[in-house]
């Protein structure tokens, strides 16, 4: 806030809709957490915010190739929308990719099962998504660009 009292930077809607952006990796990133919320029934509750997704992905067909388009061509390369929000969403997208690719790699090493290996790896998962996540959210709301190492550059290559 200013000396006038008038708030600094992007308004209130803009902040409230990137932050929402980080619900695309929030949702793709829940699945890792399982077994953490069989320990931790309380954790359970930080599914609730990543629902209205998760439903889109199961009820659409192909839901979340759609919500990846519809996404990425309406909102990232539309020049019309607010630059603050187009690199929020571009950075959501990135970091679901890679989540998408760590999901591949349990696949292919057979990490998805009850070992302790895959137990560990995927609760550390969970956790840096949860940071990650929560990072995003936060920076959003207070009118700022999340500046994660590597995806933030990446995010403002491709939007300059």
């Amino acid at each position: 806030m200013s000396s006038t009292g008038a708030m600094q930077g992007p308004p209130i809607w803009q902040r409230l809709l990137a932050a929402a952006a980080y619900l695309l990796p929030w949702s793709d990133g829940i699945p890792f957490g399982q077994g953490l919320f069989g320990l931790f029934p309380i954790l359970t509750w930080l599914q609730l915010p990543a629902l209205p997704v998760v439903m889109v992905q199961q009820l659409v067909p192909f839901g979340s190739l759609v919500l990846f388009l519809v996404l990425f061509l309406a909102v990232v390369r539309n020049p019309r929308v607010p630059y603050f929000i187009r690199y929020s969403v571009l950075q959501a997208i990135l970091v679901d990719i890679v989540l998408v690719l760590i999901n591949l790699a349990f696949g292919v090493l057979r990490l998805n099962g009850g070992n302790f290996a895959g137990r560990t790896l995927s609760n550390t998962v969970f956790l840096g998504i949860l940071v990650l996540v929560g990072f995003g959210v936060v920076e959003s709301l207070r009118g700022k660009e999340a500046d994660i190492p590597t995806v933030s550059e990446a995010v403002r290559m491709q939007l300059n």
